[in-house]
């Protein structure tokens, strides 16, 4: 038995285990299949336009009735700087040439919109169980209507200070974002990753300073991860990179063949592919410009210089250029159906609560 059922009792759902909504390696099949199996599936919005985030929600409700989350990133639109722009482009310019491209040609436009009110009416329109946000919360009158849904609102924290301000903001459960998750750090208060706490000091910190549930992420992919997670005073896990080893999982063939050859002190937050700190594996952008570089524009500008590059690259059999987002425990990934991945990691954690399974198991095959 779950020690904390209050998440499962919040989403009505049936194991506390949410898919991290992995914005461009997630659509609507591995959503279905996670709610399917009794977690929560979640759908990452950021990346789609209105029409394609009413064609995935259409397919979802086509079939599965199970609650599911819609995630949004919630940044402020960046303000032009034409100058840092053409320096972080003087910068790929060698890449460029060895490429055999244009340096001069345009930039394309970096897909990742923050909440709005056209992505407010779909949410209106939907209305599911569950919405989350990324960096922070949206402006208080989309927050208002998200709410007369009847949905549920969650959000990440990187620390303890920003648990009490999401709390504050009305917050049905809280997200804590230890340093070793895969993907775009939640951070909205203080922008130092170089502070920035483990799951392991980060979750029980959060559980102390608030009063919702709280899900903790980074570094969780097996069921000694969730046992852990819930000894730290958890309500739920979310896990992201153990689900991209997964078919449903919309990754290239390089990302999948990086993350099965990946070790613990393969992985680097840098903000090299988007402007903003993100854990992924060190390639050969992240080791040349990055990790972290001063050039990059600010989130989500730097994707659109690199873009062309990483179509090249990728053209060529190369994910030199490409943002192989990834946690810091890929190696216990394991090449399942989203839905098998789900009700295993339920019935292996549920063993260790119950004592029938060992302390330490081999990796699974």
């Amino acid at each position: 038995m779950w020690p904390d059922h209050r998440i499962q009792d919040l989403f009505e759902i049936e194991l506390p285990i949410i898919q991290a909504p992995m914005a461009g390696s997630v659509g609507a099949e591995m959503v279905i299949a996670v709610s399917e199996a009794g977690g929560l599936g979640s759908l990452p919005c950021a990346m789609l336009n209105p029409e394609q985030m009413k064609a995935e929600i259409g397919i979802v409700r086509q079939r599965t009735s199970r609650p599911i989350n819609l995630n949004f990133f919630c940044h402020r639109p960046p303000q032009a700087d034409a100058a840092r722009e053409g320096a972080w482009k003087k910068r790929l310019e060698g890449y460029y040439r060895e490429l055999g491209l244009d340096p001069r040609a345009p930039v394309p436009a970096a897909a990742r919109a923050p909440f709005d009110n056209a992505m407010c009416d779909l949410v209106q329109e939907f209305t599911p169980k569950v919405v989350s946000f990324h960096f922070g919360l949206p402006e208080r009158a989309l927050l208002d209507r998200v709410r007369a849904t009847g949905a549920k609102i969650i959000s990440s924290a990187t620390t303890a200070d920003e648990a009490r301000w999401l709390e504050d903001q009305g917050c049905d459960a809280i997200i804590a974002q230890g340093y070793e998750a895969g993907g775009h750090r939640g951070v909205f208060l203080n922008g130092d990753i170089s502070t920035q706490a483990g799951t392991m000091a980060l979750v029980p910190q959060v559980v102390d300073a608030v009063k919702v549930p709280v899900i903790a992420a980074g570094g969780i992919a097996d069921a000694r991860g969730i046992v852990a997670a819930f000894a730290l005073g958890a309500s739920a896990v979310q896990i992201g990179t153990a689900y991209l080893f997964c078919p449903e999982a919309k990754i290239s063939p390089l990302h999948r063949d990086a993350l099965k050859r990946a070790k613990d002190n393969d992985t680097v937050l840098t903000n090299v592919f988007t402007g903003r700190p993100a854990r992924g594996l060190v390639n050969r952008i992240v080791r040349e410009v990055g990790p972290m570089s001063d050039l990059a524009p600010e989130f989500p500008l730097g994707a659109g210089a690199l873009a062309p590059l990483r179509a090249t690259a990728e053209a060529a059999g190369s994910g030199d250029f490409s943002p192989l987002w990834s946690g810091q425990a890929a190696v216990f990934g394991r090449e399942m159906p989203a839905g098998d991945l789900t009700r295993q990691l339920g019935t292996e954690a549920l063993a260790y609560l119950s004592g029938l399974a060992p302390a330490h198991s081999p990796r699974p095959a």
